[in-house]
């Protein structure tokens, strides 16, 4: 496909008009992004270099939009200033062709940016194979597993490279305040001896003869770190579940955000850190972003309900389990009752948590777990741990677990442990519902899942 509309570029160039959020600058000559271009005075000689995004002949002029992912700029070869060679070669162009341009800056208030590249020279660094297997721009509709399979390509368009530039914002600004509160980054094993999440949705490897899996969570390693000193700790990090799911809100391979805090009073602790941490990530999203995807920033209060008052509102069973849909529905019912985007779930039976979740003393049948639900999605898990070490054992009996395979776990806790707790964030969830993108996979670069291992 060649890009050539009937209309004129300026006013049919939907990337130009919406630019993906400012990569960062940089002062070597061997990166110049596209928005920087356009605070340049005018008559600067300029080398850009990108993908044509769109192009357009009337004869004596052609016009080539050339893009990476800060933004495009609208180029102009013409008689009056360029060769009929340069002409020609503009004209033979195609869509996705990667090019680097010299030409003068123009100011022109027609066209997005207000300036555009009058055209001095043009290197042809590559070809694109045509036809393109999919229209980066968009104007073309192309199946998911279309995109998915051509994930490259489809990064080109810029409101799919928004999403992991932002991404890329919010895992730094995770670090960022993390460490300022007292927290240090760590790195647990990816390969262990057992899961913290319980055996169904292991992923097994064969490691020197041996049964291992990948890693469900840095659960366990990060509870063991409690009891050396490291009062705050926190990893950014793969994880693997073996859900044999095929929901828009599951995926195999994950980003989780995980910290771990000792010396707790109770969970409440542990939720104002999450508070803390959610309205950072939404306070450093340009509402302008959120905006573009059609999505309204979303309102940083953190009321509390318990999974019994959930079920009440959604007229089922205590026990029960809360299914996407029910989960969903539950969001709508905040919304209306509340006006709330973020809230708490807390209260849980004991018997649907994992074993090291600490249990109410007066009520063993609910433990001191919570979840953080987005808009009606599970976004965040959290809890105050069972820290005595006799305990843990208990309760790992009573759920079927023997406590033998997780012995230099609870070796950890035989040394004195404080009280802890602490959580895990699914950032592709947090994305996904920020945007309103509908389906995790899209807040993930190359997404795996039941069906997905390539590319």
């Amino acid at each position: 496909m060649k890009g050539v509309d009937t209309t004129t570029l300026e006013n049919n160039n939907d990337e130009s008009s919406s630019p993906p959020p400012a990569l960062p600058s940089a002062s070597s000559s061997s990166f110049f992004s596209m928005n920087e271009l356009f605070k340049l005075p005018e008559g600067s000689e300029k080398t850009v270099s990108g993908w044509v995004g769109a192009i357009r002949d009337i004869g004596r002029v052609v016009f080539v939009v050339l893009r990476d992912a800060s933004g495009s700029v609208q180029t102009v070869a013409s008689n009056k200033f360029c060769t009929p060679e340069l002409i020609e070669l503009a004209r033979g162009l195609h869509q996705e062709d990667l090019l680097s341009i010299t030409g003068i800056i123009t100011k022109n208030p027609q066209v997005a940016g207000g300036a555009e590249l009058r055209i001095k020279n043009i290197n042809v660094i590559a070809r694109a194979k045509n036809p393109l297997p999919l229209d980066p721009s968009g104007k073309v509709d192309a199946n998911f597993d279309t995109r998915l399979d051509n994930r490259v390509l489809d990064l080109r368009n810029h409101r799919v490279s928004d999403v992991f530039i932002l991404k890329s914002r919010l895992l730094f600004e995770c670090h960022e305040h993390f460490m300022k509160h007292g927290f240090i980054q760590v790195n647990t094993p990816k390969i262990v001896a057992t899961g913290a999440e319980g055996g169904s949705t292991l992923f097994p490897i064969n490691y020197y003869n041996r049964e291992a899996y990948l890693t469900q969570s840095p659960q366990l390693y990060k509870q063991m770190l409690m009891a050396s000193g490291l009062r705050r700790v926190y990893e950014i990090a793969p994880a693997w579940r073996a859900e044999k799911s095929h929901t828009t809100r599951h995926v195999s391979e994950f980003v989780s955000v995980d910290a771990e805090m000792a010396f707790i009073e109770n969970e409440e602790d542990v939720m104002r850190v999450i508070e803390g941490l959610v309205k950072h990530l939404v306070s450093s999203t340009p509402a302008d972003i959120v905006e573009r995807f059609g999505q309204a920033m979303p309102k940083l209060e953190f009321p509390r309900i318990t999974y019994e008052k959930a079920c009440s509102m959604l007229g089922i069973p205590f026990g029960a389990d809360l299914s996407s849909e029910a989960e969903r529905e539950l969001g709508t019912l905040m919304k209306k009752e509340q006006d709330a985007d973020f809230y708490f779930i807390t209260g849980y039976p004991s018997e649907v948590k994992p074993f090291y979740v600490m249990v109410e003393k007066d009520n063993p049948q609910i433990c001191k777990a919570f979840d953080l639900e987005f808009r009606g999605l599970e976004i965040l898990s959290g809890a105050q741990r069972e820290h005595r070490p006799e305990l843990l054992r208990e309760r790992m009996k009573e759920l079927g677990i023997e406590p033998l395979g997780f012995e230099s776990y609870i070796a950890a806790f035989e040394h004195g442990m404080p009280p802890h707790g602490g959580f895990g964030l699914g950032i592709e969830r947090f994305i996904e519902e920020l945007l309103g993108l509908g389906n995790v996979r899209e807040a993930v670069l190359f997404p795996r899942d039941c069906e997905r291992l390539a590319p």
